[in-house]
């Protein structure tokens, strides 16, 4: 495959999980090419946010690395999985 020196590319399996009525993705990787904390790695996400790195999981199979990221988010709300949003920070001074 022809791609650049520090790109990653995977394969990806998605799976649903809905909590207290709220539902989630998480999508796990197989790695193709490129430097991953692991050969499969489990993603919970919102499409455009990613879960922060504690609550994903790692594994030697997709079966293990969804294993590891549902021991590490069980017991927490949804919201607690994703990074805060940082307030909007002034670009210019006023003059």
């Amino acid at each position: 495959m022809e791609l650049h020196q520090n790109d990653i590319l995977t394969k990806v399996s998605r799976y649903n999980l809905i909590r207290n009525g709220r539902m989630i993705y998480i999508d796990v990787h197989e790695k193709i090419q490129g430097n991953l904390a692991g050969n499969f790695i489990a993603v919970p996400n919102l499409v455009n946010i990613v879960a922060k790195p504690e609550h994903q999981g790692a594994g030697e199979d997709g079966q293990k690395a969804l294993e590891d990221c549902l021991k590490k988010i069980k017991g927490l709300n949804l919201e607690d999985l994703f990074p805060a949003a940082s307030p909007l920070t002034p670009t210019s001074k006023d003059n």
